[in-house]
């Protein structure tokens, strides 16, 4: 089963001014202790405390992003995008892949802990970890659990390659964290910011940070030695694909000093497409039919429009003195290669 790591029997501590919910639970996790927060940034969320069996997870080899190894210490995730590619994940674990991935988060309480017992293992090779691949790993509630500072710890004591892709500011909490681990082994931090508008932004990413604030930590992190890429993504088509709107964000994303940026348009997997189709029906009807010729073989936008819109970032980035990185100065997460067509419906 798609669970079973997470399993484990939970940890009964209580992590402060914490209320335990109401059962019942999940059938996916048995085990959970559930509890609620009486915080104005918590209302309506529920989070499901499990101590995992295990936190390294090896990316499958169909997959094409350029990494093996991931580290996910949440499931669910309250920056509550839109588009998020995650979201049908959640049906594993008998939830649904809207308002209860925003709403309802998984918490490996345990992640800091497994992390070390799991680097120090003999099999382990020190192979590099990605995380933010699949939930952000500096969503609110990390303001809370505060999983990230020993995850960076023992990846700093066992010298391992890794990498943090977010749209979270609170990483700035970690970087002296951070700094450390990058004197004895490669650290890259990526910050994703598809667009500069804050109308869209409130309506699509509703639970981030502004663009403006992750540009600012963007800067902060450039400041403090680190190369910053930044992944244009997604760039939505109707909303955000205009020559206006991608010069204006690769323009702010070279002022906040990155180092690359990388674009990538927006993809509807199963779960996402959903959620995604029902507001742009509700906010945008005008666009629907467009939408409809974009994506109706698939996942993916036609290899045309994504080869058209990665040549007008790059000309943008040019034009603002960005350039693509060299192999090995920080991680991108690269376009996926559209799978065999599909029949899906948009609405």
């Amino acid at each position: 089963m798609r669970w079973e790591n997470l399993a484990a029997p939970p940890d009964e501590g209580d992590p402060g001014r914490a209320a335990p919910a109401t059962p019942p639970l999940p059938l996916a996790l048995p085990d959970a202790v559930v509890r609620t927060f009486d915080t104005p940034g918590f209302a309506g969320m529920t989070f499901y405390e499990v101590r995992a069996k295990s936190i390294l997870n090896k990316v499958p080899g169909t997959s094409r992003v350029p990494f093996e190894w991931t580290i996910n210490p949440y499931r669910g995730c309250s920056h509550a995008c839109l588009y998020c590619f995650a979201r049908n994940t959640h049906t594993y674990l008998d939830f649904d892949a809207g308002a209860d991935f925003d709403r309802q988060v998984v918490v490996k309480v345990n992640a800091g802990e497994l992390v070390r017992r799991e680097l120090a293992a003999p099999r382990w090779r020190g192979a590099h970890l990605a995380m933010g691949t699949n939930v952000d790993c500096y969503q609110r509630a990390e303001g809370r659990y505060r999983l990230m500072p020993p995850i960076i710890e023992a990846l700093r004591d066992f010298a391992n390659p890794f990498s943090i892709l977010t749209k979270g500011t609170l990483i700035l909490r970690d970087l002296p964290l951070l700094r450390q681990a990058a004197e004895v082994t490669r650290v890259g931090v990526s910050f994703s910011v598809g667009f500069v508008d804050e109308r869209l932004w409130r309506s699509v990413e509703p639970g981030t940070p502004s663009p403006r604030r992750r540009l600012d930590a963007v800067r902060q992190l450039a400041d403090a030695g680190f190369a910053v890429g930044v992944l244009m993504a997604p760039i939505l088509p109707g909303l955000s694909d205009s020559d206006e709107s991608i010069d204006a964000t690769v323009a702010a994303i070279a002022a906040a000093g990155a180092a690359s940026v990388t674009p990538l348009p927006l993809h509807l997997r199963p779960g996402a497409r959903e959620w995604y189709a029902h507001w742009l029906a509700r906010e945008h009807p005008d666009l629907v039919p467009r939408y409809r010729e974009l994506y109706r073989a698939g996942a993916y936008a036609p290899q045309s429009y994504q080869r058209e819109l990665t040549a007008r970032v790059r000309i943008a980035a040019r034009r603002h003195g960005l350039h693509r990185p060299d192999p090995g100065e920080h991680r991108q997460v690269a376009t996926p290669a559209p799978p065999a067509p599909e029949q899906l419906s948009l609405l």
